[in-house]
C-alpha cells in the first residue's frame, strides 16, 4: 500500500530464504527488471548498498536481513519511456549535468551518492521528484555544495515538482544516467510511477 503521511511504512519480517542480494542500485535493476521478464511479479530483494538503501536507513549488514530487525518495505518502480523504448529504474534518472544547460533529476530515492537531490522524495509514496532547470557556473557550484544537505532548493532558476507521471523534451537529445550506471542518450522522456512494485528488506 503506497504510504500516507503519518502511516507506518514496511513491516518486521527478515528476507525470505533463497531471495535475491543487491549491493547497489543497478544490480537491483537488474534483478527486478529479470524478474518482470520472467513472469514474476512477488518480487523480494534484500539490500545491503547503494542510493536506495542509504534513503531506507538500510545497514548494509547480511545479518540484520536475516534478523528480527529486518525491514520490509515496499517500493515504487519508476518506468521512463525513452524515445519509446520503456526502461525501468528504482533509484533516479539524471539527465545532463546536474545543475547544468537544461538538466533533470528525477528521484525516487533521496540521495545520489553524497547528495541530497531529493530532499521530500519518498520511494513508498507514488511519486517522482522532479527538478529542472539551468544555472550559471557560480550558482551551479553554489548549488552542488548545498545539494550535500538538500537546501539547493527552493531556487529561482529551479523548477520542482512531486507528481506520478511527467514527459520531459530535450534538444539536442540529453545525455542519460539510470540508476548510477546505465548510460543512454533520449530527446523525449515520458516518466510514470508504478506503486509498490516490488519489496525490499534492509
Amino acid at each position: 500500500m503506497t504510504i500516507r503521511k503519518g502511516s507506518d511504512y514496511g513491516l518486521l519480517q527478515p528476507l525470505p530464504e533463497g531471495a535475491p542480494v543487491a549491493h547497489s542500485d543497478a544490480e537491483l535493476r537488474n534483478l527486478i527488471v529479470a524478474s518482470r521478464d520472467a513472469g514474476n511479479t512477488d518480487i523480494t530483494v534484500g539490500l545491503l548498498g547503494g542510493d536506495l538503501c542509504k534513503t531506507l536507513g538500510g545497514s548494509g549488514s547480511m545479518d540484520r536481513l536475516r534478523g528480527p530487525d529486518a525491514l520490509t518495505v515496499p517500493v515504487d518502480l519508476v518506468v521512463a519511456s525513452i524515445d519509446g523504448v520503456e526502461i525501468p529504474f528504482v533509484s533516479h534518472l539524471v539527465a545532463g549535468k546536474v545543475f547544468g544547460s537544461n538538466f533533470a533529476v528525477v528521484m525516487n530515492a533521496q540521495w545520489i551518492g553524497n547528495r541530497d537531490l531529493g530532499p521530500r522524495s519518498h520511494p513508498g509514496d507514488g511519486l517522482i521528484d522532479i527538478t529542472t532547470g539551468t544555472l550559471g557556473w557560480r550558482q551551479r557550484r553554489e548549488a552542488l555544495s548545498r545539494s550535500a544537505t538538500g537546501t539547493h532548493l527552493p531556487h529561482p532558476s529551479l523548477t520542482y515538482r512531486r507528481v506520478r507521471s511527467e514527459t520531459l523534451t530535450f534538444d539536442p537529445p540529453a545525455s542519460l544516467r539510470i540508476d548510477g550506471a546505465l548510460h543512454l542518450k533520449g530527446r523525449r522522456l515520458s516518466l510514470c510511477v508504478e506503486p509498490d512494485a516490488f519489496y525490499v528488506v534492509v
